[in-house]
């Protein structure tokens, strides 16, 4: 009787947890883990870790209101100007995760392919090796499969892979009409899952300016895979930011920078709600990059290329191609992340792939044969 009358308020107490914490009892329950795959394209690091360019703010061919920029994000120290620049990746990811990059301090991360522009970017970061023969950035479907792809027809991952950019090129480099793939990127409109939020986010795509003829504004993008998180809880997103670099080939340093900053937002906010969700709370691995860096010069830093890269562009007066646009950034949060700050040694574009994989505690070489290895530093 003793044991029956124990077993009965065990049971209810169980009940009453339940009860009073649905989602902490859920979360308990599915021990899985999800990602969130983010790019920033063409931004430096030499604005990661060092702020403002002093430089490109004087610069009168790209910064329109210096006093304007050097007051909103100048500083003496080099890295009270990251904090300003990048508030959230510095006072959040870096101080709970990695970051990698930081050649100033033997932190080295580059370009694998021999290009160094975006969609040879793009396509290394998503498939883990590198394809020599896509050597432009016009809309060619992709022959390499990403993992994006691979996850979406595994069990456990299928319906549950989505992919959001600003570059309407992205269709093609995750090449949807084999894929399959969710991917909203461009000018394109949400289609289905028709939240209150997207129906007005396609209003809205109608009534924005279109600053470029294939990259929309980024605050779109971040709508659209803000809503998709809510509303359908994928396991795995990309997401892909495009101002920063769009402004940089307008020569316009200060619009650089203002977008530099407002993608930090966007990121913070992606990161506190997924921090706010049952769903995603203390098992999701967020994990940044870029495609590619630019030019290190005043000259140069509008531009990206290698020397045969410059050559498939069409630039001119660049026989040395753009130098430092190969050398790119990392940074990662979550569970399976060690809170270790800046991490040095070197590593290539190439590893995100099967990093990303792993941090979802699968097996890369199993998903990815010709992937590149893990970034075995960067996980716990």
């Amino acid at each position: 009787m003793i044991i029956k009358n124990k077993m009965h308020l065990l049971l209810t107490s169980l009940i009453i947890v339940l009860l009073w914490f649905p989602g902490d009892a859920a979360q308990a329950e599915d021990s899985s883990t999800n990602l969130v795959l983010v790019t920033l394209d063409g931004v430096r690091w030499q604005e990661v870790f060092g702020g403002v360019d002093q430089d490109l703010i004087a610069d009168e061919r790209y910064t329109e209101n210096p006093e304007l920029i050097q007051a909103t994000y100048g500083h003496e120290q080099r890295e009270e100007r990251r904090e300003k620049l990048f508030p959230f990746l510095w006072s959040v990811v870096a101080t709970q995760g990695v970051i990698i990059g930081d050649r100033t301090r033997a932190s080295y991360m580059e370009v694998t392919n021999p290009w160094w522009f975006s969609y040879p970017g793009y396509n290394e970061i998503l498939t883990g090796s590198v394809d020599p023969d896509i050597d432009s950035n016009n809309k060619n479907w992709n022959s390499n499969i990403t993992f994006l792809e691979v996850l979406n027809g595994m069990a456990g991952f299928q319906n549950s892979v989505m992919a959001f950019g600003s570059w309407d090129v992205f269709p093609y480099i995750f090449n949807t009409q084999r894929s399959g793939l969710p991917v909203n990127a461009g000018f394109d409109i949400a289609t289905n899952a028709l939240t209150e939020k997207t129906v007005w986010l396609n209003e809205v795509s109608a009534e924005a300016p279109k600053l470029w003829k294939s990259v929309r504004v980024d605050f779109l993008t971040h709508g659209y895979a803000m809503e998709a998180l809510r509303s359908q809880h994928p396991r795995v997103m990309y997401v892909s930011y495009g101002e920063t670099d769009d402004f940089a080939h307008d020569d316009s340093y200060d619009r650089y920078i203002d977008a530099a900053f407002r993608t930090d937002m966007m990121l913070s906010k992606l990161w506190h709600w997924l921090q706010s969700d049952p769903f995603y709370r203390g098992r999701t691995t967020l994990i940044i990059a870029t495609d590619h860096g630019r030019g290190t010069t005043p000259d140069g830093w509008p531009h990206h290329a290698s020397i045969p890269g410059a050559v498939k562009l069409g630039f001119d007066n660049a026989p040395d191609g753009i130098p430092g646009s190969d050398q790119i950034w990392f940074a990662a949060i979550g569970p399976g992340i060690p809170a270790k700050g800046l991490l040095r040694g070197h590593w290539k574009q190439s590893q995100i792939a099967a990093t990303a994989l792993a941090s979802l505690q699968l097996d890369p070489q199993a998903i990815l044969p010709e992937a590149d290895r893990v970034m075995e530093q960067v996980l716990r």
